[in-house]
């Protein structure tokens, strides 16, 4: 089987990373939609793997936390009988840098103890010294930041109070927000610098730039595999391949990460590289 040049592959996942969906992928690339999800496939088990072994010591400083919904094959109220461990409401934990904007951790899953507790843990590993760390007024965060990082952190909560409109609360969005009451949990944080502001416009990024996330269409996820091989790929690119406007380098960069501003070109030789050193039984690229 022929396989695509660099810069053909660097091309259709640039449409995805640009958000649109695998089959009009298939179209404006001329290729088969089983090429663009298995060429997913691929880069996205080696952008996870590349992150989590270079996203560490991190110099972050203010970083703030949040959850955003999805679902996999169908939404939780019509999953079929025997599909409830494939199918569903999924939610994607997301940890931002307020000062570097890069995205050090995130994780998919339910939206329960279980999962937040992995994800806060996996945040504290990568970090070099003290944070401050905002999450809204979402009880479970808690205990998950207590576990991962005792009495090491400046932790505070967001505490958004919503009221009644005149239309009530609509379908896809929440009631007005009338106020929000900022709350020491941990250590001595700044109350000033205590928002969720960042990693709420990064929910955005992601409902932008992957059109698995839109909401009200037949582009959702059909597989958890996939959906996480989506997200890893969205945050290759966004971490290390595009420029943050108010920064004017990426976020990989300012946060000391990579020395260069990364191409989606570069994603692909280092997806090859990875996959080159795990067929030969041992994984040694970096970069």
């Amino acid at each position: 089987m022929n396989k695509k040049t660099i810069a053909e592959r660097a091309q259709i996942l640039r449409l995805l990373t640009e958000g649109n969906s695998l089959r009009s992928t298939s179209r404006i690339a001329g290729c088969s939609i089983n090429t663009v999800t298995k060429l997913l496939t691929e880069i996205g088990e080696a952008c996870a793997w590349y992150q989590d072994k270079h996203l560490v010591n991190l110099p972050c400083k203010k970083v703030q936390v949040d959850e955003i919904w999805s679902f996999v094959y169908s939404k939780q109220k019509n999953v079929p009988e025997g599909m409830e461990a494939d199918a569903g409401d999924v939610w994607t934990w997301v940890a931002i840098d307020s000062e570097t904007k890069l995205v050090p951790s995130w994780r998919i899953g339910s939206r329960d103890a279980a999962i937040a507790s992995e994800f806060i843990g996996d945040l504290a590993s990568r970090m070099a010294g003290r944070i401050q760390l905002t999450s809204d007024g979402y009880k479970i965060y808690e205990n998950a930041v207590e576990n991962a990082f005792g009495a090491d952190v400046d932790y505070a909560m967001l505490v958004k109070i919503y009221g009644d409109t005149v239309e009530g609360q609509k379908r896809y969005s929440p009631a007005a927000c009338v106020g929000a009451k900022k709350a020491k949990i941990t250590g001595n944080p700044d109350l000033c610098c205590v928002s969720t502001s960042h990693v709420e416009r990064q929910n955005l990024t992601m409902r932008m730039s992957m059109r698995r996330f839109t909401r009200l269409t037949n582009a959702f996820s059909k597989k958890v595999e996939n959906h996480a091989h989506a997200v890893a790929l969205h945050y290759m690119n966004y971490n290390f391949c595009r420029q943050h406007k108010t920064l004017r380098v990426s976020p990989a960069m300012a946060a000391g990460v990579s020395q260069t501003l990364w191409d989606l070109e570069d994603v692909v030789k280092m997806a090859d590289a990875y996959h080159y050193d795990k067929d030969r039984g041992k994984l040694t690229y970096s970069n």
